[in-house]
């Protein structure tokens, strides 16, 4: 499931650069992150960076764009152009 930046954000700016897909970009009002691009860092870390880094806790599943482990794995390999060798993806 990709994720999404809720309205609490404070457009504190220290989730922009952890992402390493850059996904997250300065919307209107707050931070947004593209679906397209993001992965929850599957393929770069095991947990999702911006989730880590966020001083309020903003950051949540996106329910619109529920997505499976391994259709994560598929995006981050599209993405990087690296292929997940060994990994289930499951």
């Amino acid at each position: 499931m990709s994720l999404i930046i809720t309205d609490e954000c404070i457009n504190c700016d220290v989730c922009e650069p952890e992402c390493p897909n850059e996904a997250i970009s300065q919307g209107d009002e707050t931070y947004v992150i593209d679906f397209n691009k993001c992965t929850e860092c599957v393929g770069h870390y095991d947990t999702p960076q911006c989730v880590e880094v966020c001083p309020v806790d903003c950051i949540k599943k996106d329910p619109e764009h529920d997505e499976t482990v391994n259709q994560l794995w598929i995006k981050y390999e599209k993405l990087t152009g690296i292929k997940c060798v060994g990994c289930s993806g499951e």
